[in-house]
């Protein structure tokens, strides 16, 4: 198995019978927990009226995560960039490099994060600011860029801050975007795994190098539910398998705690749409996650991996995090 740089996506998921504050301090534990594991990124993504997900003010967390560690790289995976607008994203980015330099990305996605209503309330021209995606991430570089020095729309706090952008994206449209602005890809096969092998070779075949990347640089993010044996894995597999349900029939809940695997769920876990889902999960013992990660990198040639874990028990998903890090530093 190659060796790669391996990295987190965090949602700040709040437990049955936890607050807000709990999934923030849990997250932070886990930045932490992950800087000495060596982790080389924790991501934190951006989702809106969901009672499960905390992690809705991303650049606060952003700060936050950044003040409580010391090296590991902090950023949005990422900042849904027609809820915002590219002013206040390149203040409020530019103000974060400032404070912990060369340690902030900033990945930019095109999905609302939300549902069509709550997306609404959140900026009522976002379908809009759809169409310009290309044209409003010209406009951060611009906002960055020393050259923007002499401009009348100046973001001063940003200019000449170290600040390399991502792609994120869940289709073949971001592939092609990140190609023709040759900037990083991250892809987002924990969730949308069906068109995960177009999307990087449209990506790699298109690339044009720029300033910040000379060649194709490729992130895939996946679950992994790694314990001590795969019976355990698999029970602690229940909260997140719940946890989806909840996702695609919109009745959201708190994360669950885990029970022990039964027919229902084993029916559930094998419909069509749940495998389709489920195909780039990771579930089982340090041998069993090693194995899967093994053809999935061999598979794919992506340039990093990046892992999301949500389980109800903090430990639970710390020790999963200490295995799979154990695993991609043995490689």
């Amino acid at each position: 198995m190659k060796a790669v740089p391996y990295s987190i996506l965090e949602l700040a998921v709040v437990a049955k019978d936890a607050t807000p504050a709990d999934a923030f301090k849990n997250s932070l534990v886990l930045a932490q927990q992950a800087e000495k594991w060596g982790y080389t990124r924790f991501w934190l993504a951006e989702h809106h009226n969901m009672i499960s997900v905390a992690s809705s003010a991303t650049v606060v967390l952003i700060g936050h995560i950044a003040a409580g560690t010391r090296h590991i790289r902090v950023g949005s995976g990422g900042i849904m960039l027609p809820n915002h607008s590219p002013f206040i994203v390149a203040e409020q980015f530019g103000t974060l490099g400032q404070l912990f330099p060369n340690r902030i990305d900033l990945g930019l996605g095109r999905a609302p994060g939300t549902d069509q209503l709550t997306a609404q309330a959140i900026r009522s021209d976002r379908m809009q600011s759809i169409y310009k995606f290309p044209e409003e991430i010209t406009q951060i570089q611009t906002y960055f860029s020393t050259a923007n020095a002499g401009a009348k729309l100046r973001v001063g706090v940003a200019e000449g801050v170290e600040m390399p952008l991502y792609i994120l994206g869940s289709s073949t449209d971001s592939a092609h975007l990140a190609a023709a602005k040759g900037l990083p890809y991250a892809f987002a096969s924990h969730f949308a795994s069906i068109q995960l092998p177009e999307a990087l070779a449209i990506y790699k075949q298109r690339f044009q190098p720029s300033a910040q990347a000379e060649k194709p640089y490729t992130i895939a993010c996946v679950n992994v539910i790694a314990a001590d044996t795969d019976e355990a894995a698999e029970r602690l597999s229940t909260s997140y398998l719940k946890m989806i349900v909840g996702v695609m029939t919109g009745q959201i809940d708190y994360l669950q705690p885990p029970v022990e695997m039964n027919e229902e769920l084993r029916a559930v876990r094998e419909h069509p749409a749940m495998q389709s889902f489920l195909k780039y999960s990771f579930i089982g013992s340090r041998k069993t996650v090693q194995e899967k990660i093994r053809k999935f990198l061999e598979s794919t040639g992506v340039s990093e991996l990046m892992i999301t874990t949500n389980l109800f028990h903090l430990e639970d998903r710390l020790r999963s995090y200490e295995l799979t890090a154990e695993i991609l530093q043995t490689s």
